[in-house]
């Protein structure tokens, strides 16, 4: 189940995409301003955000843009879902830094299954960040520091405990 925020401005198309999406086990809300929309995201920083191209307030594409200056919001997964499907639509959208662009109308099946591939390559990059960084954490702590004391190092005025030392004898090799 993923937490969604969708952000469409026609109420009738945006009760049908939350109801697919809801049948399909997801949280989903939907906020018809874009001004709004980019807020709220911010906020509650969702899962997945579907933007509509065609807002008050701000653009689909302008909350894209927003949101990928963000540091806290960057990675989070935008699908954009638009009535305008030219060439130059979609290139604007995915040059800016979208994960994928479905054109309206749609089947719910391609919907949900649109939704999904976003969801598991977003996960899929953060498993490797973890991974990553389970692997500097595993590498910091493996070498041994004969020369840091049984209790603690004296360093700059303060203490440090063996462990604190061992780290900083790493950063400064």
């Amino acid at each position: 189940m993923a937490r969604i925020i969708y952000v469409e401005d026609d109420p009738l198309v945006g009760e049908v995409v939350q109801s697919i999406l809801t049948e399909a086990g997801h949280l989903v809300g939907v906020i018809a301003h874009g001004t709004l929309a980019f807020d709220t995201i911010a906020f509650k920083k969702p899962d997945l955000v579907i933007l509509d191209r065609g807002l008050p307030g701000m653009t689909g594409v302008e909350i894209l843009e927003a949101i990928r200056r963000l540091p806290g919001l960057y990675l989070t997964p935008i699908l954009m879902l638009s009535a305008k499907g030219s060439e130059e639509a979609i290139a604007e959208a995915m040059e800016s830094g979208a994960n994928d662009y479905l054109v309206k109308p749609f089947e719910p099946e391609e919907l949900v299954r649109r939704v999904g591939q976003v969801l598991r390559a977003n996960n899929w990059k953060r498993e490797e960040k973890a991974t990553a960084a389970a692997e500097v954490v595993e590498t910091a702590e493996a070498p041994e520091t004969p020369a840091a004391p049984p209790s603690s190092v004296e360093h700059g005025g303060g203490d440090l405990t063996p462990e604190l030392a061992q780290l900083v004898s790493l950063f400064r090799q």
